[in-house]
């Protein structure tokens, strides 16, 4: 920001914007211009900011959360391939049920108001879940299992030894090395939630399509017949 002393000299004094956050919600992502989602790439591959040749730190955890709005195609900006790998995980929100709907119209349309109440002290969150953070690469990955998931991933990678024909027909591009690194991650997250200290082979199957399906590129060939990146993931997984 240009700002002006008493004595008239102009100078630029720097003022942290949105992304100083420990979670950062960018609502409907692929509104926002190239530019703008090109400034998330720094700040979630390298946790920090450069500003005027001057590189300013993010503070741990930070964590972006972005939705977007897949039925509405005027005027968005289709995030290319490279930011979208940042993502650990795409999660895809149903409608609501008929309970869930029905609660939505009780608390938004009278005049009960929610009452937002803190439950924990800002640095016990923090350290919190930077201990969680610690504890989920701490949990055991057998040999068998991990061969398994290389086995997966190169199975959805188009030319391989071990693709089908309907992934080299409907895949363009694989998942790369971060599409594995977020399953695993994963798959230790739904391990250690379970009370287990060791990944099986059922907690990689249950987290392969969240973690992969933004990042399998499809052909113009599965558009036209209708075949989606969830289907082929199942299909691997389910072999």
């Amino acid at each position: 920001v240009l700002t002006e002393d008493e004595a008239g000299r102009r100078r630029f004094v720097f003022k942290p914007g949105p992304l100083f956050a420990h979670i950062v919600l960018a609502d409907e992502i692929n509104r926002a211009t190239p530019k703008t989602q090109a400034s998330l790439l720094e700040a979630m591959e390298e946790k920090q900011i450069t500003v005027l040749d001057q590189t300013y730190a993010l503070k741990e955890p930070f964590f972006v959360l972005a939705t977007q709005n897949p039925i509405e195609l005027e005027g968005t900006y289709p995030l290319p391939e490279a930011q979208l790998d940042r993502f650990l995980i795409k999660l895809m929100v149903p409608p609501p049920t008929s309970r869930q709907l029905k609660e939505v119209l009780v608390r938004t349309t009278g005049t009960q108001r929610a009452v937002i109440e803190s439950v924990f002290e800002p640095h016990e969150v923090v350290d919190r879940v930077q201990e969680m953070k610690k504890l989920v690469r701490k949990v055991v990955v057998a040999d068998p299992v991990l061969d398994i998931l290389v086995d997966l991933m190169s199975s959805l990678t188009p030319g391989s030894e071990r693709a089908s024909e309907r992934i080299n027909t409907y895949v363009r591009f694989g998942p790369g090395p971060r599409g594995a690194q977020a399953v695993l991650l994963m798959a230790k997250v739904r391990a250690l939630r379970e009370m287990r200290i060791n990944v099986s082979y059922e907690d990689i199957r249950a987290s392969i399509i969240a973690a992969l399906r933004h990042r399998l590129i499809l052909t113009f060939q599965a558009e036209a017949d209708g075949v989606s990146a969830d289907e082929l993931i199942r299909e691997i997984a389910s072999k």
